[in-house]
C-alpha cells in the first residue's frame, strides 16, 4: 500500500487529515513557522488521520525540535555565520528528455520569492525538442544546450555561464520549497563555506520501488544543521552532507578546488558520483560544506522496479568510480571508506539472502554490489571516451 505525503504547521494543526483513501500510512512533515523540524509516519484509518492521533504524534516526535526552534527564534540565534552573503544567486537545472518532470520543477522555481535570482536550464543533449520548447514558455528561464550528454558536463556549463555568485543545483524530477533558495543563501556567511546542501524528502511514495528507495537510499539527512569542515572531517565520508539534487556551490569553486569531474555521473559509464567527488575535493582543500535542513526540496523517486534497480546499480558504480578517481589523484584516504562501505553491506546482503523480514530485496542488494564492482572499470571507460572526444575536436 502506498504512503501519503502531508505537510503540517505545528502552530495550526488541523482537526484531522481527510482524503487518504487507498493509503495505509502517511508521512507527515512537521514545520514550525514554515521551518521543517521533524517528520513522523502514522497509520491511516478509513482514509483519515484523526486530529488526536496527529497531535500525539507531533508531541512525541517533534516537541523537542519545536522547543529548540522557538528558543532559537526568541534568542535571535540561527547558528549561521554572520559574514557577507552572496549578492545574487543562480539556480541551475540540468535535464535530458524529461519535459514532464521539468515542467513541474520550473513551476516550483518560479513560485519562489523573486530576489533577483537567475534561473537556468542546461539541456544535456536531449534527443527531441520538447525541453527547448518547454523552456521557451517560461520567459524567466534561460536555456543552454550541451550537445554531449553528461550531468557533470552540464553542471560545469552552468558554472561557466551563471551570472550569480552562487549556483544552486536541483534536479528536473524535484520540486523546491518556496523558502529553499533563501535558506541556501543564508548559510554562505563564512567565506570558507564553499557548498551548502539541504533537506530532501520524497515527493510521492506511490509504488513499491519508491517505498524501497526511501527506506534504503533516502536523500534525507535529518533536521539538524551540520558543518563539515575540511580541517577536521574525513573528506571521503561525504554522503552525510547530501547530494546534488539539493546543493549550492560558489561559482569560484572551479578556481579553488576544480570543476565537476566530467568522467563521473549521469550520462557517462560511471553513472553517478560527481557530486560526492566535488564534495570530497572541497573538504580536501580545507573548505566547509554546510547542511541546512531549512533548504527543502521534494524529490520524485523512480516509480518502476527496473528503474530503481538501475538507479542502485548506478549509485554503487558511482561510489567506487569516485573513490577510484581519488586514488588516481594520489589520495590514499579513499581506500578506507571503500573497504568500510563494502564491509557495511555484508550483513544486509546476508539478511537478503536469508530473506529476513525487512531485508532489502536480493535483486536490489546485488544490483548495488555489481555497481561497486563495475565502478573502477566504468571510470576508465569514461575517461577513454573523454580523451576520444577531445581528440576529435
Amino acid at each position: 500500500m502506498p504512503t501519503a505525503i502531508r505537510d503540517v504547521e505545528s502552530r495550526r494543526l488541523p482537526d484531522g487529515i481527510d482524503g487518504l483513501e487507498g493509503y495505509e500510512r502517511a508521512l507527515i512533515l512537521v514545520r514550525r513557522d514554515a521551518r521543517p523540524v521533524a517528520q513522523c509516519t502514522l497509520p491511516v484509518r478509513d482514509g483519515r488521520l484523526s486530529g488526536i492521533a496527529l497531535r500525539r504524534a507531533v508531541e512525541e516526535h517533534a516537541s523537542q525540535a519545536i522547543w529548540r526552534a522557538d528558543s532559537e527564534a526568541e534568542l535571535g540565534w540561527s547558528g549561521r555565520d554572520a559574514g557577507a552573503l552572496p549578492t545574487r544567486m543562480t539556480v541551475a537545472v540540468c535535464t535530458r528528455d524529461r519535459a514532464d518532470d521539468l515542467e513541474r520543477c520550473l513551476v516550483a522555481l518560479e513560485a519562489m520569492p523573486d530576489d533577483g535570482q537567475e534561473l537556468l536550464v542546461v539541456d544535456s543533449a536531449s534527443v527531441n525538442p520538447a525541453t527547448r520548447e518547454l523552456v521557451a514558455r517560461h520567459p524567466r528561464v534561460r536555456y543552454l544546450r550541451e550537445d554531449v550528454p553528461g550531468a557533470d558536463r552540464a553542471r560545469n556549463r552552468a558554472l561557466r555561464d551563471a551570472r550569480g555568485d552562487v549556483v544552486a543545483f536541483t534536479d528536473d524530477d524535484a520540486v523546491v520549497d518556496p523558502g529553499w533558495l533563501r535558506a541556501l543563501r543564508a548559510s554562505f556567511g563564512d567565506p570558507r563555506t564553499m557548498c551548502v546542501t539541504g533537506l530532501t524528502l520524497p515527493l510521492e511514495l506511490e509504488t513499491p520501488a519508491q517505498e524501497w528507495f526511501e527506506r534504503s537510499n533516502q536523500f534525507g539527512r535529518g533536521y539538524e544543521r551540520r558543518v563539515f569542515d575540511g580541517l577536521v572531517h574525513d573528506p571521503f565520508l561525504v554522503a552525510a552532507a547530501g547530494a546534488s539534487v539539493n546543493a549550492a556551490v560558489r561559482r569560484t569553486v572551479a578556481e579553488h578546488v576544480g570543476i565537476f569531474d566530467e568522467s563521473l555521473d549521469g550520462g557517462t559509464p560511471a553513472k553517478s558520483g560527481g557530486d560526492h567527488d566535488l564534495f570530497s575535493r572541497i573538504l580536501l582543500a580545507g573548505y566547509r560544506i554546510v547542511y541546512e535542513p531549512s533548504a527543502l526540496v521534494w524529490h520524485r523517486h523512480r516509480r518502476e522496479w527496473s528503474e530503481l534497480r538501475n538507479t542502485l546499480f548506478g549509485y554503487g558504480c558511482g561510489v567506487y568510480a569516485h573513490l577510484t578517481a581519488a586514488l588516481l589523484r594520489g589520495e590514499p584516504g579513499a581506500i578506507r571508506p571503500a573497504a568500510g562501505w563494502l564491509r557495511s553491506q555484508l550483513p544486509g546482503l546476508a539478511r537478503s539472502l536469508l530473506r529476513r523480514p525487512g531485508a532489502v530485496p536480493l535483486d536490489l542488494a546485488l544490483a548495488e554490489l555489481r555497481g561497486c564492482a563495475r565502478g573502477p572499470f566504468a571510470l576508465m571507460e569514461s575517461r577513454r571516451q573523454l580523451r576520444r572526444r577531445g581528440a576529435a575536436t
